[in-house]
């Protein structure tokens, strides 16, 4: 049985100028985290201490990207003394430095990732800065902290209410709650495929409260205690800021592009959708590409289609495992319109929709990726509102093409 589709994060009242000759901003679900991420003080070690001690902080359970939750809506955290088996009691004692002269490639240290202060909730305070702390912690069991991890998850399994609900694409979290999980998952999985480093090869370690990766100069392993650390060979990454050592986001292009008499939507089918299931066309943004050149390539490669203006729209961050999808639309030139799937072999199908198609199909079919789908098959079903897909084809149906712009 299908799950009810989640509301979109709701931002506040806006009568700027820019709302008032453009209309209110698009949030995007996964977007809309009501947490400050206070980036700034990821290196401050007595800000990490004071928050991951403070009674009011909240830690957000990850097992293989499967969060803690109440159920499939509502995530659920734990305290500091849940997870001290496998964090220890002051995992922010040592500074960064202290940190990499004490590394050992064989001594797995668990991820505690800093996600940021929840402003409604003002219990802790660091200098001017307040709100309830949140932290996600991955317990998923693996190299010398196998038992360690076991044990907090079991703990956490027996207690009443709550359990670690599949992360392969959750989309039913609620709008707050699925902002949280895609910060959280998408610098997880950073980690986790960031074991090695990209200038040396040599194992890294993650500091920065999760956010930043560093190839230590010297290594503990093998080492007696009391020894001196061995020196590992010289890395490029030590020297300057190196775009290694952080975080990827890898932007793609999503587009709604309309017929150039604009009356109808053009849509693709992967192969791998459900039956019935079409959606708005999308692709990697290319390196030294803008993001219009983007639109209009990726368009042609898949379905033959020319397309001349291209408008940005709105974004959304999308944790499988760390995108941002740029909406666009876009809009065909009068001669550019044939399909031909002949350049790119990744659609199955593309098709022009009328408006008045796509709007029945959004007032009543909508489905998930992976749910089934409803009555006639033959009948056009399209991703529902959790998907920036979605916002594009409503944007455009709901008067876009107008003089008045209602992006």
């Amino acid at each position: 049985m299908s799950l009810a589709i989640p509301d979109l994060p709701v931002l506040a009242a806006d009568d700027s100028m820019l709302s008032l000759k453009f209309g209110r901003e698009v949030a995007n679900y996964f977007s809309g985290s009501p947490l400050n991420r206070v980036s700034f003080l990821r290196g401050d070690h007595a800000f990490l201490n004071a928050a991951f001690a403070h009674p009011s902080t909240s830690f957000l359970l990850m097992d293989n990207y499967s969060p803690l939750a109440k159920d499939s809506t509502t995530l659920a955290y734990v305290g500091k003394e849940d997870i001290i088996p496998l964090t220890g009691s002051d995992p922010f004692k040592q500074t960064e430095e202290e940190q990499t002269k004490s590394f050992d490639s064989t001594v797995t240290q668990p991820i505690i990732l800093f996600l940021g202060l929840d402003k409604r909730k003002t219990g802790f305070q660091f200098r001017e800065y307040k709100g309830n702390p949140y932290f996600a912690v991955d317990v998923t069991p693996k190299g010398s902290i196998v038992e360690k991890a076991k044990s907090v998850i079991e703990a956490a399994k027996a207690k009443q209410g709550v359990s670690f609900i599949p992360g392969g694409r959750l989309l039913t979290l609620n709008a707050p709650d699925a902002a949280i999980y895609a910060q959280a998952r998408a610098l997880l999985d950073w980690n986790a495929r960031s074991p090695f480093c990209g200038g040396c090869g040599e194992r890294t370690m993650s500091i920065n409260a999760g956010m930043k990766r560093v190839c230590p100069p010297t290594d503990l392993a093998g080492v007696p205690e009391g020894g001196e650390p061995k020196k590992r060979a010289d890395c490029p990454t030590r020297h300057g800021v190196s775009n290694l050592s952080f975080p990827r986001t890898d932007p793609t292009v999503i587009m709604a592009i309309v017929s150039s008499d604009g009356t109808k939507l053009l849509l693709g089918r992967n192969k791998r959708y459900p039956p019935g299931w079409y959606s708005t066309l999308a692709g990697f943004l290319e390196p030294g590409e803008s993001i219009e050149e983007a639109v209009r390539r990726e368009t042609w490669e898949e379905s033959g289609v020319h397309v001349g203006r291209v408008v940005i729209h709105s974004s959304q961050p999308w944790p499988y495992p760390a995108n941002l999808m740029i909406g666009a639309i876009g809009q065909a030139t009068p001669d550019g319109e044939t399909i031909s799937l002949e350049n790119d072999p990744e659609l199955d199908d593309a098709k022009w929709y009328t408006f008045d198609e796509v709007r029945e199909a959004m007032n009543g079919t909508a489905v998930a990726f992976g749910d089934p789908v409803p009555g006639e098959e033959r009948k056009l079903r399209i991703p529902p509102q959790t998907a920036i897909a979605n916002r594009l084809m409503a944007a455009v149906i709901e008067g876009y093409l107008v003089v008045s712009s209602k992006i």
